[in-house]
Protein backbone atom coordinates (compact mmCIF):
# COMPACT_ATOMS: atom_id res chain seq x y z
CA UNK A 1 0.00 0.00 0.00
CA UNK A 2 1.39 3.54 -1.01
CA UNK A 3 1.64 6.30 1.76
CA UNK A 4 1.76 9.55 0.80
CA UNK A 5 2.82 11.91 3.44
CA UNK A 6 2.19 16.22 2.47
CA UNK A 7 3.47 18.76 5.39
CA UNK A 8 2.71 22.06 5.39
CA UNK A 9 4.21 24.02 8.30
CA UNK A 10 3.84 27.69 7.25
CA UNK A 11 6.44 30.40 8.49
CA UNK A 12 3.71 32.46 9.62
CA UNK A 13 2.92 30.14 12.37
CA UNK A 14 7.02 30.39 13.31
CA UNK A 15 7.10 34.01 12.93
CA UNK A 16 4.18 33.89 15.52
CA UNK A 17 6.20 32.31 18.39
CA UNK A 18 8.97 34.54 17.79
CA UNK A 19 6.74 37.79 17.99
CA UNK A 20 5.87 36.06 21.67
CA UNK A 21 9.42 35.56 22.65
CA UNK A 22 10.44 39.40 21.67
CA UNK A 23 7.72 41.01 22.85
CA UNK A 24 6.58 39.45 25.50
CA UNK A 25 4.12 42.41 27.04
CA UNK A 26 1.54 41.86 23.97
CA UNK A 27 0.74 38.35 24.90
CA UNK A 28 -2.72 37.48 24.93
CA UNK A 29 -2.58 34.21 26.73
CA UNK A 30 -1.95 33.69 30.47
CA UNK A 31 1.25 32.42 31.01
CA UNK A 32 1.77 28.65 32.63
CA UNK A 33 2.44 28.86 36.10
CA UNK A 34 5.65 27.50 37.24
CA UNK A 35 4.38 23.96 38.54
CA UNK A 36 2.73 23.07 34.75
CA UNK A 37 5.06 21.10 32.43
CA UNK A 38 6.34 23.54 29.89
CA UNK A 39 4.53 23.60 26.29
CA UNK A 40 6.49 22.29 23.28
CA UNK A 41 7.53 24.98 21.22
CA UNK A 42 6.65 23.11 18.08
CA UNK A 43 3.54 21.98 19.52
CA UNK A 44 -0.09 23.86 18.85
CA UNK A 45 -3.76 23.32 19.20
CA UNK A 46 -5.84 21.81 16.68
CA UNK A 47 -8.34 24.42 15.88
CA UNK A 48 -10.17 22.36 12.90
CA UNK A 49 -9.91 18.84 11.39
CA UNK A 50 -10.99 18.17 7.76
CA UNK A 51 -10.91 15.21 5.42
CA UNK A 52 -10.62 15.41 1.95
CA UNK A 53 -11.14 12.37 -1.00
CA UNK A 54 -13.32 10.52 0.98
CA UNK A 55 -16.59 8.85 -0.59
CA UNK A 56 -17.99 6.04 1.46
CA UNK A 57 -16.63 6.75 4.95
CA UNK A 58 -17.91 9.90 6.65
CA UNK A 59 -15.55 12.93 7.84
CA UNK A 60 -16.46 11.34 11.46
CA UNK A 61 -15.21 7.95 10.78
CA UNK A 62 -12.00 8.98 9.66
CA UNK A 63 -10.87 11.30 12.26
CA UNK A 64 -12.13 8.96 15.10
CA UNK A 65 -9.44 6.40 13.28
CA UNK A 66 -7.07 9.11 12.91
CA UNK A 67 -7.53 10.06 16.73
CA UNK A 68 -6.67 13.63 16.62
CA UNK A 69 -9.17 16.07 18.45
CA UNK A 70 -9.75 19.68 18.74
CA UNK A 71 -7.90 21.46 21.01
CA UNK A 72 -5.34 18.73 21.11
CA UNK A 73 -1.68 20.27 21.40
CA UNK A 74 0.13 18.50 18.17
CA UNK A 75 3.20 18.81 15.50
CA UNK A 76 4.55 17.09 13.33
CA UNK A 77 4.80 13.36 15.05
CA UNK A 78 1.19 13.62 15.99
CA UNK A 79 0.23 14.18 12.79
CA UNK A 80 2.76 11.27 11.44
CA UNK A 81 0.98 9.03 13.89
CA UNK A 82 -2.62 9.68 12.99
CA UNK A 83 -1.07 9.06 9.25
CA UNK A 84 0.29 5.87 10.50
CA UNK A 85 -3.03 5.11 12.25
CA UNK A 86 -5.65 5.60 9.33
CA UNK A 87 -2.90 3.34 6.63
CA UNK A 88 -2.63 0.40 9.16
CA UNK A 89 -6.70 0.21 8.83
CA UNK A 90 -6.57 -1.14 5.82
CA UNK A 91 -9.34 0.60 3.95
CA UNK A 92 -7.18 3.06 2.55
CA UNK A 93 -4.72 3.56 -0.17
CA UNK A 94 -3.13 6.07 0.37
CA UNK A 95 -2.61 8.52 3.28
CA UNK A 96 -1.65 11.99 3.20
CA UNK A 97 -2.00 15.31 5.55
CA UNK A 98 -1.54 18.78 5.78
CA UNK A 99 -1.70 21.36 8.59
CA UNK A 100 -1.37 25.10 8.62
CA UNK A 101 -1.63 28.14 10.45
CA UNK A 102 -5.08 29.12 11.71
CA UNK A 103 -6.74 32.72 11.06
CA UNK A 104 -5.59 33.55 14.72
CA UNK A 105 -1.69 32.45 14.23
CA UNK A 106 -3.27 30.59 17.87
CA UNK A 107 -3.04 26.72 16.28
CA UNK A 108 -3.33 24.47 13.64
CA UNK A 109 -6.27 24.18 11.14
CA UNK A 110 -5.51 20.61 9.43
CA UNK A 111 -6.39 18.00 6.53
CA UNK A 112 -6.31 14.88 6.01
CA UNK A 113 -6.22 13.18 2.43
CA UNK A 114 -7.41 9.90 1.66
CA UNK A 115 -8.00 7.20 -1.22
CA UNK A 116 -10.54 4.59 -0.38
CA UNK A 117 -9.81 1.10 -1.17
CA UNK A 118 -11.34 -0.22 -3.81
CA UNK A 119 -13.28 -3.07 -4.14
CA UNK A 120 -15.57 -3.42 -1.14
CA UNK A 121 -18.14 -5.74 -0.38
CA UNK A 122 -21.33 -5.69 1.94
CA UNK A 123 -20.81 -8.31 4.75
CA UNK A 124 -22.57 -11.42 5.99
CA UNK A 125 -22.12 -14.13 8.40
CA UNK A 126 -23.07 -17.77 8.35
CA UNK A 127 -23.18 -20.39 11.02
CA UNK A 128 -21.06 -18.35 13.60
CA UNK A 129 -23.41 -19.90 16.54
CA UNK A 130 -24.63 -16.21 17.77
CA UNK A 131 -27.01 -13.50 16.43
CA UNK A 132 -25.19 -11.64 13.15
CA UNK A 133 -26.50 -8.38 14.78
CA UNK A 134 -24.30 -8.86 17.87
CA UNK A 135 -21.04 -9.60 16.02
CA UNK A 136 -21.52 -6.74 13.88
CA UNK A 137 -21.94 -4.57 16.80
CA UNK A 138 -18.96 -5.83 18.42
CA UNK A 139 -16.88 -5.00 15.07
CA UNK A 140 -18.79 -1.55 14.77
CA UNK A 141 -17.05 -1.02 18.20
CA UNK A 142 -13.68 -2.42 17.57
CA UNK A 143 -13.11 0.11 14.08
CA UNK A 144 -15.26 3.05 13.66
CA UNK A 145 -15.15 2.25 9.67
CA UNK A 146 -16.53 -0.82 10.00
CA UNK A 147 -19.78 -1.45 8.04
CA UNK A 148 -22.12 -4.39 6.82
CA UNK A 149 -22.89 -2.38 3.41
CA UNK A 150 -19.31 -1.70 2.52
CA UNK A 151 -15.98 -3.48 3.31
CA UNK A 152 -12.83 -3.29 1.63
CA UNK A 153 -11.22 -6.83 0.24
CA UNK A 154 -7.68 -6.51 1.60
CA UNK A 155 -6.41 -9.77 3.53
CA UNK A 156 -4.70 -7.65 6.31
CA UNK A 157 -8.78 -5.79 7.22
CA UNK A 158 -10.79 -9.97 6.62
CA UNK A 159 -7.58 -11.12 8.77
CA UNK A 160 -8.24 -8.80 11.25
CA UNK A 161 -11.97 -9.22 11.71
CA UNK A 162 -11.48 -12.90 11.63
CA UNK A 163 -9.36 -12.71 14.79
CA UNK A 164 -11.73 -10.10 16.49
CA UNK A 165 -14.40 -12.57 15.62
CA UNK A 166 -12.86 -15.71 16.93
CA UNK A 167 -12.01 -13.98 19.90
CA UNK A 168 -15.48 -12.95 20.44
CA UNK A 169 -16.74 -15.95 19.86
CA UNK A 170 -14.46 -18.06 22.55
CA UNK A 171 -16.11 -15.39 25.20
CA UNK A 172 -19.36 -17.32 23.99
CA UNK A 173 -17.85 -20.80 24.68
CA UNK A 174 -17.18 -21.04 20.65
CA UNK A 175 -14.13 -22.52 19.76
CA UNK A 176 -13.58 -22.39 15.87
CA UNK A 177 -11.46 -21.14 13.12
CA UNK A 178 -13.19 -18.64 11.00
CA UNK A 179 -12.80 -18.19 7.23
CA UNK A 180 -13.62 -14.85 5.42
CA UNK A 181 -14.21 -15.19 1.64
CA UNK A 182 -15.68 -12.78 -1.16
CA UNK A 183 -18.66 -15.24 -2.82
CA UNK A 184 -20.85 -14.46 -5.19
CA UNK A 185 -24.62 -13.90 -4.15
CA UNK A 186 -26.18 -13.43 -7.62
CA UNK A 187 -25.27 -12.85 -11.44
CA UNK A 188 -22.05 -10.29 -10.62
CA UNK A 189 -22.98 -9.08 -7.00
CA UNK A 190 -20.46 -10.60 -4.14
CA UNK A 191 -20.37 -10.24 -0.74
CA UNK A 192 -17.18 -11.09 2.14
CA UNK A 193 -18.71 -13.82 3.70
CA UNK A 194 -17.52 -14.95 7.48
CA UNK A 195 -18.29 -18.09 8.44
CA UNK A 196 -16.51 -21.19 9.96
CA UNK A 197 -13.39 -22.43 8.04
CA UNK A 198 -14.23 -26.24 7.90
CA UNK A 199 -15.14 -27.40 4.43
CA UNK A 200 -18.64 -27.16 3.05
CA UNK A 201 -20.23 -29.27 0.34
CA UNK A 202 -20.51 -27.57 -2.77
CA UNK A 203 -24.19 -27.38 -4.74
CA UNK A 204 -24.39 -29.77 -7.78
CA UNK A 205 -28.22 -29.53 -8.29
CA UNK A 206 -30.58 -27.91 -7.85
CA UNK A 207 -35.00 -28.79 -8.15
CA UNK A 208 -38.12 -26.74 -7.37
CA UNK A 209 -41.17 -27.62 -5.99
CA UNK A 210 -44.59 -25.91 -5.70
CA UNK A 211 -43.95 -23.39 -8.91
CA UNK A 212 -47.05 -23.39 -11.59
CA UNK A 213 -45.95 -19.51 -12.42
CA UNK A 214 -42.46 -20.00 -13.44
CA UNK A 215 -41.05 -23.04 -15.27
CA UNK A 216 -38.50 -25.12 -14.10
CA UNK A 217 -36.41 -24.29 -16.68
CA UNK A 218 -36.34 -20.61 -15.36
CA UNK A 219 -35.86 -21.02 -12.15
CA UNK A 220 -32.95 -23.38 -12.87
CA UNK A 221 -31.31 -20.80 -15.55
CA UNK A 222 -31.78 -17.53 -12.78
CA UNK A 223 -29.88 -19.95 -9.94
CA UNK A 224 -27.58 -22.04 -11.55
CA UNK A 225 -24.67 -19.77 -12.78
CA UNK A 226 -24.30 -18.47 -8.91
CA UNK A 227 -25.11 -21.61 -7.18
CA UNK A 228 -24.14 -24.72 -8.37
CA UNK A 229 -20.68 -25.47 -7.24
CA UNK A 230 -20.91 -22.72 -4.50
CA UNK A 231 -20.63 -24.16 -1.06
CA UNK A 232 -23.60 -24.69 0.28
CA UNK A 233 -24.98 -23.64 4.00
CA UNK A 234 -28.51 -23.09 4.14
CA UNK A 235 -28.85 -19.36 4.86
CA UNK A 236 -26.04 -18.77 1.84
CA UNK A 237 -28.21 -20.29 -0.19
CA UNK A 238 -31.03 -18.61 1.11
CA UNK A 239 -29.27 -15.37 -0.07
CA UNK A 240 -29.08 -16.54 -3.40
CA UNK A 241 -32.63 -17.51 -3.96
CA UNK A 242 -33.13 -13.45 -2.91
CA UNK A 243 -31.08 -12.22 -5.06
CA UNK A 244 -31.17 -14.31 -8.26
CA UNK A 245 -35.08 -15.90 -7.80
CA UNK A 246 -36.82 -13.46 -5.95
CA UNK A 247 -36.45 -11.20 -9.04
CA UNK A 248 -38.05 -13.35 -11.49
CA UNK A 249 -41.29 -13.38 -9.25
CA UNK A 250 -41.01 -10.14 -8.63
CA UNK A 251 -41.10 -9.34 -12.45
CA UNK A 252 -44.36 -11.14 -12.38
CA UNK A 253 -45.80 -9.03 -9.54
CA UNK A 254 -45.24 -11.83 -6.91
CA UNK A 255 -43.54 -9.55 -4.19
CA UNK A 256 -44.99 -12.27 -1.45
CA UNK A 257 -42.96 -15.35 -3.04
CA UNK A 258 -41.48 -17.44 -0.02
CA UNK A 259 -38.92 -20.09 -0.39
CA UNK A 260 -40.61 -22.00 3.33
CA UNK A 261 -38.75 -25.24 2.75
CA UNK A 262 -35.02 -25.89 1.61
CA UNK A 263 -33.50 -29.49 2.15
CA UNK A 264 -29.93 -30.82 1.03
CA UNK A 265 -28.99 -34.23 0.25
CA UNK A 266 -25.93 -35.73 -0.15
CA UNK A 267 -24.53 -36.77 -3.71
CA UNK A 268 -21.80 -38.46 -5.34
CA UNK A 269 -20.29 -39.64 -9.36
CA UNK A 270 -21.69 -36.35 -11.13
CA UNK A 271 -20.15 -33.36 -12.60
CA UNK A 272 -20.66 -31.72 -9.04
CA UNK A 273 -19.82 -33.50 -6.07
CA UNK A 274 -21.61 -32.43 -3.27
CA UNK A 275 -25.73 -31.71 -2.62
CA UNK A 276 -28.53 -31.61 -4.15
CA UNK A 277 -31.20 -28.71 -2.90
CA UNK A 278 -34.72 -29.09 -3.35
CA UNK A 279 -36.31 -25.34 -2.95
CA UNK A 280 -40.24 -25.28 -1.50
CA UNK A 281 -41.56 -22.30 -3.42
CA UNK A 282 -44.75 -20.66 -2.11
CA UNK A 283 -45.84 -18.17 -5.44
CA UNK A 284 -48.04 -16.24 -3.54
CA UNK A 285 -50.57 -13.55 -5.77
CA UNK A 286 -49.67 -11.34 -7.97
CA UNK A 287 -50.02 -7.89 -6.79
CA UNK A 288 -50.87 -4.64 -8.84
CA UNK A 289 -48.58 -1.29 -8.65
CA UNK A 290 -50.22 1.41 -6.56
CA UNK A 291 -49.72 4.57 -5.87
CA UNK A 292 -46.20 5.97 -6.74
CA UNK A 293 -44.87 9.43 -5.53
CA UNK A 294 -41.60 11.31 -5.39
CA UNK A 295 -40.87 12.30 -1.50
CA UNK A 296 -39.90 16.14 -0.96
CA UNK A 297 -37.42 18.05 -0.86
CA UNK A 298 -36.31 17.47 -4.72
CA UNK A 299 -35.08 19.86 -6.50
CA UNK A 300 -37.14 19.46 -10.03
CA UNK A 301 -41.03 19.49 -10.32
CA UNK A 302 -42.08 15.49 -8.66
CA UNK A 303 -44.69 15.82 -11.56
CA UNK A 304 -41.92 15.97 -13.98
CA UNK A 305 -40.11 13.21 -12.50
CA UNK A 306 -43.10 10.83 -12.18
CA UNK A 307 -43.81 11.88 -16.17
CA UNK A 308 -39.89 10.65 -16.87
CA UNK A 309 -40.61 7.38 -14.53
CA UNK A 310 -43.31 6.05 -17.01
CA UNK A 311 -44.49 3.85 -14.16
CA UNK A 312 -47.53 2.05 -15.08
CA UNK A 313 -49.95 2.48 -12.03
CA UNK A 314 -52.59 -0.16 -11.90
CA UNK A 315 -50.56 -2.61 -13.73
CA UNK A 316 -48.73 -5.66 -12.57
CA UNK A 317 -46.28 -4.56 -10.17
CA UNK A 318 -43.29 -5.58 -11.94
CA UNK A 319 -40.26 -3.88 -10.20
CA UNK A 320 -38.12 -4.41 -12.58
CA UNK A 321 -39.92 -2.10 -14.67
CA UNK A 322 -40.63 0.15 -10.95
CA UNK A 323 -36.29 -0.30 -11.53
CA UNK A 324 -36.14 1.24 -14.76
CA UNK A 325 -38.01 4.14 -13.52
CA UNK A 326 -35.98 4.80 -11.16
CA UNK A 327 -33.21 5.26 -13.02
CA UNK A 328 -34.80 7.32 -15.87
CA UNK A 329 -35.44 10.00 -13.03
CA UNK A 330 -31.91 9.32 -11.83
CA UNK A 331 -30.98 10.44 -14.68
CA UNK A 332 -33.79 13.15 -15.16
CA UNK A 333 -32.04 15.19 -12.43
CA UNK A 334 -28.48 14.14 -13.02
CA UNK A 335 -29.35 15.86 -16.61
CA UNK A 336 -30.15 19.05 -14.71
CA UNK A 337 -26.75 19.43 -13.08
CA UNK A 338 -26.75 16.90 -9.93
CA UNK A 339 -24.10 14.88 -10.87
CA UNK A 340 -23.97 12.78 -7.46
CA UNK A 341 -27.83 12.06 -7.31
CA UNK A 342 -28.69 8.59 -5.51
CA UNK A 343 -32.40 7.41 -5.95
CA UNK A 344 -33.70 5.25 -3.72
CA UNK A 345 -36.73 3.18 -3.34
CA UNK A 346 -39.24 2.65 -0.87
CA UNK A 347 -42.41 0.24 -1.77
CA UNK A 348 -45.00 -0.54 0.92
CA UNK A 349 -47.47 -3.70 0.29
CA UNK A 350 -50.62 -3.11 1.16
CA UNK A 351 -51.94 -6.91 1.47
CA UNK A 352 -55.87 -6.23 1.56
CA UNK A 353 -55.65 -4.13 -1.85
CA UNK A 354 -52.47 -6.59 -2.92
CA UNK A 355 -51.05 -3.64 -4.55
CA UNK A 356 -47.80 -2.42 -3.94
CA UNK A 357 -47.00 1.79 -3.37
CA UNK A 358 -43.42 3.13 -3.89
CA UNK A 359 -41.90 6.64 -2.59
CA UNK A 360 -38.84 7.30 -4.56
CA UNK A 361 -36.29 8.92 -2.61
CA UNK A 362 -33.57 11.48 -4.03
CA UNK A 363 -30.73 12.76 -2.66
CA UNK A 364 -29.37 14.77 -5.25
CA UNK A 365 -26.50 16.80 -3.63
CA UNK A 366 -24.70 19.69 -5.26
CA UNK A 367 -25.27 21.04 -8.80
CA UNK A 368 -22.73 21.40 -10.64
CA UNK A 369 -22.74 24.21 -13.19
CA UNK A 370 -20.96 24.47 -17.07
CA UNK A 371 -17.34 25.81 -16.93
CA UNK A 372 -15.01 27.09 -19.67
CA UNK A 373 -15.70 25.29 -22.92
CA UNK A 374 -12.73 24.85 -25.01
CA UNK A 375 -12.51 24.06 -28.56
CA UNK A 376 -9.46 21.91 -30.31
CA UNK A 377 -9.03 21.39 -34.18
CA UNK A 378 -10.95 24.08 -35.80
CA UNK A 379 -10.42 27.14 -37.70
CA UNK A 380 -11.90 30.48 -36.56
CA UNK A 381 -15.28 30.50 -38.25
CA UNK A 382 -15.25 26.49 -37.01
CA UNK A 383 -14.99 27.67 -33.50
CA UNK A 384 -17.45 30.70 -34.49
CA UNK A 385 -20.35 28.55 -35.68
CA UNK A 386 -20.11 25.94 -32.59
CA UNK A 387 -19.85 28.76 -29.84
CA UNK A 388 -23.54 29.88 -31.88
CA UNK A 389 -25.01 26.23 -31.81
CA UNK A 390 -23.75 25.29 -28.82
CA UNK A 391 -26.74 25.84 -25.94
CA UNK A 392 -25.15 24.78 -22.38
CA UNK A 393 -24.03 28.37 -21.60
CA UNK A 394 -21.20 29.31 -18.59
CA UNK A 395 -22.70 28.95 -15.12
CA UNK A 396 -26.06 27.25 -16.26
CA UNK A 397 -26.67 23.99 -14.95
CA UNK A 398 -24.55 20.98 -16.32
CA UNK A 399 -25.79 18.07 -18.59
CA UNK A 400 -22.67 15.74 -18.17
CA UNK A 401 -24.42 13.80 -21.22
CA UNK A 402 -24.83 17.03 -23.72
CA UNK A 403 -21.32 16.89 -24.90
CA UNK A 404 -21.31 13.64 -26.41
CA UNK A 405 -24.90 14.61 -27.73
CA UNK A 406 -24.03 17.76 -28.91
CA UNK A 407 -20.91 15.86 -31.08
CA UNK A 408 -23.21 13.62 -32.56
CA UNK A 409 -25.61 15.98 -34.23
CA UNK A 410 -22.93 17.98 -35.49
CA UNK A 411 -21.96 14.39 -37.38
CA UNK A 412 -25.23 14.16 -38.19
CA UNK A 413 -26.03 17.45 -39.21
CA UNK A 414 -23.25 17.45 -41.62
CA UNK A 415 -21.98 20.86 -40.24
CA UNK A 416 -18.44 20.52 -41.51
CA UNK A 417 -16.71 19.02 -44.19
CA UNK A 418 -13.66 16.36 -43.18
CA UNK A 419 -14.63 16.00 -39.66
CA UNK A 420 -12.84 13.09 -38.87
CA UNK A 421 -13.69 11.69 -34.90
CA UNK A 422 -14.43 13.89 -32.16
CA UNK A 423 -14.40 13.50 -28.80
CA UNK A 424 -15.73 15.53 -25.34
CA UNK A 425 -13.49 15.50 -22.15
CA UNK A 426 -15.22 16.81 -19.03
CA UNK A 427 -12.86 18.56 -16.02
CA UNK A 428 -15.06 18.23 -13.08
CA UNK A 429 -14.34 20.39 -10.04
CA UNK A 430 -16.00 19.16 -6.85
CA UNK A 431 -14.83 21.69 -4.59
CA UNK A 432 -15.88 24.48 -6.95
CA UNK A 433 -18.94 22.02 -8.55
CA UNK A 434 -18.03 23.22 -12.06
CA UNK A 435 -17.16 21.09 -15.15
CA UNK A 436 -15.13 22.75 -17.69
CA UNK A 437 -15.56 20.64 -21.61
CA UNK A 438 -13.18 20.19 -23.88
CA UNK A 439 -14.55 19.14 -27.59
CA UNK A 440 -11.61 18.16 -30.11
CA UNK A 441 -11.66 17.87 -33.59
CA UNK A 442 -9.90 15.45 -35.59
CA UNK A 443 -9.52 15.50 -39.23
CA UNK A 444 -8.18 17.11 -42.38
CA UNK A 445 -8.92 20.37 -42.23
CA UNK A 446 -12.51 20.38 -41.01
CA UNK A 447 -14.40 23.25 -42.37
CA UNK A 448 -17.79 24.53 -41.93
CA UNK A 449 -20.09 23.82 -44.67
CA UNK A 450 -22.13 27.13 -45.94
CA UNK A 451 -26.12 27.26 -45.07
CA UNK A 452 -25.94 25.63 -41.83
CA UNK A 453 -27.81 26.98 -39.25
CA UNK A 454 -30.41 26.42 -35.91
CA UNK A 455 -29.06 25.54 -32.40
CA UNK A 456 -28.21 21.90 -30.69
CA UNK A 457 -30.93 21.62 -27.58
CA UNK A 458 -31.32 18.51 -25.65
Amino acid sequence: MRQVCVLVLACALAGAQTTKKSAPAKKTTTPPAASSPAVPANKWPVQKLSVEGNRAYTAAQVLAVAGLEIGQLAGRPEFEAARDRLSASGAFETVGYKFEPASDQQGYVATFQVTEVEPAFPVKFEDLGVPDKDVAAMLGAKDPLFSVKRLPATKALMDRYVGWIQDYLATKNIHEAIAAKVTPVTTGQFAIVFRPARGLPAVAAVTFSGNQVVPQTVLREAISAVAVGAPYSEAGFREILNNAVRPVYEQRGRVRVAFPEIRAEAVAGGEVEGVHVFVKIDEGVSYELGKVQVAQPVPLDPAVLLKEGDFKTGDVANMDKVAEGLEKIRKAVRHAGYLDVKVALERHIDDAKKAVDVTVRVDAGAQYLMGKLTLVGLDLDGEAEINRIWTMKEGKPLNPDYPDFFLERVKEGGTFDNLGKTKADLKVDEKRHVADVTLTFNGSGPAQRPGRRGRMDR
